[in-house]
């Protein structure tokens, strides 16, 4: 590893986030030493990806801050944005929280990935023709070096909107690893990976840090909390209630919210005892059903019987089809193979999707009360049951006046769902709903979740890359594997 700099990669001194008189994030204090990790626990919408976007000098025009951000040494006026403009990519980079904003939907995968090599690692005074033909030619190399070390040679010719979430997070890591900057500050970079790939993330992350690199880790994941070591802080209501040694604080915490947190794991949540009702009536039945895209196989003579008020949790590697599955049971694509039937007298609305990612879910030009008031009016629905859900899932009424890009990505999905949740579905296809929630926020909406299965007969078709999830939730697992 590389020798330790006495100089903070990364020092935080009084950092605050106001809109207007309000101060959503306040008074914040830390240092990361050069090559040392802090990762930042909390709950959707406590104020870490806020902080995050403070650092990088990327706020809104609405939000302001106060206090001093000191990056390698250097100090700026944490309002002074622009002054850490300069250093984006080659001083310090940001992974956010989705990884479709990360990536361009024009450009091929491969193409991404080697131009972050070619142009932000490449020193800029390199302008002679055959050094940016050799540049580009070891771009392109080292992009498909990279791409095949996290599983994803195949994916270097397509694009962001044929790779599945999980693929595009392991895409969007690598293309902002590429810039080589000494400190990273990664939002979430293993939600909605299966195991395999989760280690392969945190493989990367800790062969960054043997290199010298610093990070600044925000996740929900208290797994990967462990498993980088190094300090641990804990966010809540926009102040850090708890930081220290990593190891220290998980062993024994001593704030009420982070013992909540570490019991909320899932492997530690209480098996279901609940079964599907005899007799329960089939929503849907999938007969031999399979799917390639190109010379790709995703599944293939796949079978399953989808009853009333059963969750059924699918499950499988990151890329085995798992969307592609669900959105072949509602009928928004086609099998290759076999038919899938739907249970008579059912309207279109009766099947109902919660999106992987919850942007894809509301116009983003709209508040989203206008895009639930239009739900509400359209299908005839009465809002007071709508603020009642928003109540039970611990969402602020004043979000809704904000743009679906002015909200948390947890907050996000959790208004996604009670919007799937109004219309009374029959059947639930709900894509890792709750890969962008806290322990203690997904399990409550996975409670909620499964107690509307049981008592309106809806059935659920549960995508987790979460094993105690779909040990502890479901019925039974549809499992895929390509």
């Amino acid at each position: 590893m590389t020798a330790p700099s006495a100089t903070p990669a990364l020092a935080i001194e009084g950092l605050s986030v106001l809109h207007g008189a309000q101060a959503l994030v306040r008074d914040i204090f830390f240092a990361i030493p050069a090559g040392g990790v802090l990762t930042l626990l909390g709950e959707s919408g406590s104020g870490k990806s806020l902080l995050a976007l403070a650092v990088m000098g990327n706020l809104p025009t609405s939000l302001r801050c106060e206090g001093q951000v000191h990056i390698g040494g250097e100090r700026t006026d944490a309002a002074d944005q622009r002054s850490r403009h300069a250093g984006w990519g080659r001083r310090i980079a940001l992974l956010p929280q989705e990884p479709w904003l990360a990536l361009d939907p024009t450009m091929t995968i491969g193409r991404q990935v080697a131009e972050t090599y070619e142009l932000v690692s490449r020193p800029a005074a390199d302008s002679q023709n055959d050094s940016l033909r050799a540049a580009r030619t070891g771009a392109r190399d080292l992009a498909a070096r990279a791409l095949a070390s996290l599983g994803l040679r195949e994916a270097a010719d397509q694009y962001p909107f044929m790779i599945s979430g999980g693929m595009a997070q392991r895409v969007a890591f690598l293309a902002t690893h590429a810039a080589g900057a000494p400190l990273m500050i990664i939002d979430e970079p293993t939600k909605g990976l299966d195991a395999d790939r989760r280690d392969e993330v945190l493989g990367l992350l800790l062969a960054a840090r043997e290199q010298g690199m610093s990070l600044l880790c925000i996740t929900h994941d208290v797994w990967l909390a462990r498993a980088l070591g190094g300090r641990l802080a804990v966010m809540l209501d926009g102040t850090l209630i708890e930081q220290g040694e990593a190891a220290t604080v998980l062993a024994a915490p001593r704030h009420e919210y982070t013992r909540r947190l570490l019991a909320a794991e899932p492997a530690r949540w209480p098996a279901h005892a609940a079964a599907v009702e005899a007799g329960a009536g089939i929503v849907a039945e999938v007969r031999g059903v399979g799917k390639s895209f190109g010379r790709q196989t995703l599944f293939a003579d796949v079978s399953a019987r989808i009853a009333a008020g059963e969750i059924a949790a699918v499950t499988g590697p990151s890329g085995a089809g798992k969307t592609t599955f669900g959105n072949i049971v509602l009928g928004l694509l086609k099998p290759d193979t076999g038919q899938v039937t739907r249970a008579p007298g059912l309207a279109p609305t009766a099947f109902q999707k919660i999106y992987q990612d919850p942007a894809a879910a509301f116009a983003p030009t709209i508040s989203l009360r206008c895009s639930l008031q239009d739900l509400v009016r359209l299908h005839r629905l009465d809002w007071a049951e709508l603020e009642a859900l928003l109540a039970r899932m611990r969402l602020s009424p004043a979000l809704l006046d904000r743009l679906p890009r002015q909200v948390s990505g947890g907050e996000l999905q959790r208004f996604a769902l009670a919007r799937v949740l109004l219309m009374k579905p029959a059947l639930i296809f709900a894509d890792e709903p709750t890969s962008r929630l806290d322990p203690v926020t997904q399990q409550e909406v996975i409670a909620l979740l499964a107690a509307h299965a049981r008592s309106s007969g809806c059935a659920v078709l549960l995508v987790t890359h979460d094993a105690d999830i779909a040990r502890r939730v479901a019925d039974r697992q549809i499992r895929l594997a390509n």
